[in-house]
């Protein structure tokens, strides 16, 4: 374990960057599979069911699929809103796949953006949110505040022309802290709850919800570090640990984000002070394969 991963131990951060990647090997492979005609609860039972063949039990929250407009959040005036639905994928379509799934007590919150064939406005928005990956590390690396790193990615969507979709999450999250789980998570069967189809509102359903309320509560009343929203705001730089940060730019009805961990330190060597947990995700190697073109 090195000095600069003192308060984070190199066994806890092995843990966290495989469920991030199953995570994302999930979306890859679920999105890999999307047709014509598939609807959002079907997607999101695949995501789901790619996860449990592989271990997965728990969850922070259930798999969820935003498709065309959704994916920009239009209309989500209530929590409700975000949970899967009957949407269909349509040419042309782009998709979200969202997940948050927990494996030997790790968590990870993975955002995968897709388009079923050639979109160039998604595909701008894909390439522009690589600028606030690195505001975001910029910012924790000088210690900034989550209200003034916040304030910042505000700015810059707005210099970029776009709303930041973030704001319509529930709550309004654009990070919370990431640590080890509980055995309260959800643990609804295999084929059970709204984000499955049935169309009940019970179990799996409102988790999410549930669950960023119950971090949001905790974080208040511990005096902990409560999830980033223009609701609460921290004024101070936030301490050593792991960060899920998913900015969500949005434009005309098409959306697209990302999730994965961010790692504060409590090293004094600026470079070492924050990392991302990992740079073999597919949207970072879309970049880099962007700029070898």
């Amino acid at each position: 374990m090195t000095s600069a991963v003192a308060s984070v131990r190199t066994a806890e951060l092995r843990g966290f960057r495989d469920v991030q990647r199953l995570a994302y090997e999930c979306a890859e492979a679920v999105a890999a599979q999307l047709r014509p005609g598939v609807t959002e609860r079907e997607a999101a039972r695949m995501q789901r069911r790619w996860l449990h063949g592989r271990g997965v039990r728990d969850w922070f929250h259930p798999p969820f699929a935003w498709f065309g407009d959704r994916t920009a959040f239009a209309g989500f005036r209530t929590p409700l809103r975000f949970l899967p639905s009957d949407r269909r994928l349509e040419p042309g379509m782009p998709f979200i796949l969202d997940m948050a799934p927990v494996r030997h007590g790790f968590t990870a919150d993975a955002g995968y953006s897709g388009c079923l064939g050639p979109h160039p406005l998604h595909d701008r928005l894909l390439a522009d949110l690589r600028a606030h990956r690195d505001l975001v590390l910029r910012g924790m690396r000088e210690r900034r505040s989550p209200k003034g790193i916040h304030e910042d990615v505000h700015r810059l969507m707005v210099r970029q022309g776009y709303t930041g979709r973030h704001r319509a999450h529930p709550f309004g999250v654009v990070a919370r802290r990431a640590g080890r789980a509980g055995r309260r998570r959800t643990r609804a069967p295999l084929g059970s709850g709204t984000l499955l189809g049935s169309g009940t509102l019970l179990g799996s359903g409102t988790q999410p919800l549930r669950g960023l309320a119950d971090h949001a509560l905790h974080g208040r009343r511990d005096g902990g570090s409560p999830p980033w929203s223009p609701y609460r705001l921290p004024d101070h730089p936030p301490g050593p640990g792991l960060w899920a940060v998913e900015p969500h730019l949005g434009f005309h009805g098409t959306g697209a984000k990302f999730g994965e961990i961010l790692v504060v330190t409590d090293s004094e060597d600026r470079e070492q002070r924050a990392f991302w947990l990992d740079d073999e995700l597919p949207h970072v190697r879309r970049w880099a394969e962007e700029d070898a073109a």
